[in-house]
C-alpha cells in the first residue's frame, strides 16, 4: 500500500473556519494535491488526556470547544465519517510501541481538526478519527509518540498534527500586531530547519530557535508538529507551505514531511462552501 506523508498544520483561531486567507487556499491546494488516504488521523493539543485515547465513532460530532468568537462559527459543521477499523489499528501499534491506548466512542472532532480540515479536505468526504495527545510530553516523547504512529501511514492514514506555529495567546487577545516581526522570525527559523531535514534542530528548536519561548510560552501547540515529524519514515522530501502571519501573531505554516508538493503558491480562490446545521 502506499506510504502516506505526514503533516504539520496551523490551526490558528476558531475563525480561521470562516477566514480562509493565504493558509486557507494552500491548503485547498494541498488537498487536491495529496493521494486520498483511506482516513485521516488528527493530534490536536484541544483533546490532552493523560495517557492516548483514540475516538472510535463511527459519526464523529463537530465540537465547538471555544467562545466568544462569531457566532456564526456555532452552525458550523465537518460531517466527516469516523474509521472504527483504523481507529482500532491505531490502539495496536500505540500499545505495541509501549503507550497505554484506549477507545472513545463518543469523542468527536474538536476544533483542531474540523477547522483546518474544512480547507484541506472541504468536502467532508475522508473519514477522521483522532488520537489524543498525551499529557506531560516533552520533545523527545512527542517525536516517540508520533514513531509509536508511523505504521498507520503505510495503512491507509494521513497522520495529521495540527497546533500552531506560533502561539501566544496573551498577544494574540492583547496586542494583535505587535509581534508580528518576531513570529516571522521564528517560523523562518523553523522552515529552513524542516526544509534541511534537521531532526535535531526540530527537536531542540523551543531551546534554540530565535524568540521561542515568546512564540511558545506552553509548548502543548508545538508538539503536534513533532509528533507529525516523529510519524513520518524520512523528513526529506519536505515541502514548507507559508501561510503568513494572522492576528500579529499566528504563523500559519504547514509542512509536508516526506514529499515534495507543487503548486501550492498559486492565486487566491473563492472560499469553499460550510455546510451549517
Amino acid at each position: 500500500m502506499h506510504r502516506h506523508p505526514t503533516l504539520f498544520v496551523s490551526h490558528g483561531a476558531p475563525t480561521f473556519a470562516l477566514e480562509p486567507g493565504l493558509a486557507g487556499q494552500r491548503l485547498r491546494a494541498l488537498g487536491r494535491a495529496l493521494q486520498r488516504p483511506a482516513a485521516v488521523l488528527v493530534v490536536s493539543p484541544h483533546w490532552m488526556t493523560p495517557t492516548a485515547r483514540v475516538a472510535t465513532a463511527a459519526r464523529p460530532a463537530t465540537i465547538h470547544d471555544f467562545g466568544g468568537f462569531d457566532p456564526a462559527l456555532d452552525e458550523l459543521r465537518y460531517p466527516a465519517p469516523g474509521h472504527p477499523e483504523l481507529a482500532h489499528r491505531a490502539i495496536e501499534v500505540l500499545r505495541a510501541a509501549g503507550w497505554p491506548a484506549h477507545a472513545d466512542e463518543g469523542r468527536g472532532l474538536d476544533h483542531g481538526a474540523w477547522v483546518p480540515l474544512m480547507h484541506l479536505l472541504p468536502q467532508a468526504d475522508v473519514p477522521v478519527f483522532q488520537v489524543s495527545l498525551p499529557a506531560r510530553l516533552d520533545a523527545e516523547s512527542a517525536w516517540a509518540f508520533g514513531a509509536a504512529l508511523a505504521p498507520l501511514a503505510s495503512e491507509g492514514a494521513l497522520i495529521v498534527g495540527s497546533g500552531s506555529l506560533t502561539h501566544n495567546l496573551y498577544e494574540f487577545r492583547m496586542a494583535h500586531g505587535a509581534g508580528e516581526r518576531y513570529a516571522a522570525e521564528f517560523a523562518q527559523w523553523m522552515r529552513e530547519a524542516v526544509a534541511s531535514g534537521d531532526c535535531e534542530r526540530l527537536q531542540f528548536a523551543l531551546e534554540r530557535a530565535p524568540h521561542a519561548r515568546r512564540a511558545h510560552p506552553t509548548a502543548e501547540h508545538f508538539w503536534p508538529l513533532l509528533v507529525a515529524a516523529g510519524a513520518a519514515a524520512s523528513r526529506r522530501p519536505a515541502t514548507v507551505i507559508d501561510g503568513g502571519v494572522v492576528h500579529g501573531v499566528l504563523a500559519m505554516d504547514a509542512f509536508v514531511f516526506g514529499a515534495a508538493v507543487d503548486g501550492l503558491e498559486g492565486g487566491v480562490e473563492a472560499a469553499p462552501r460550510v455546510q451549517r446545521a
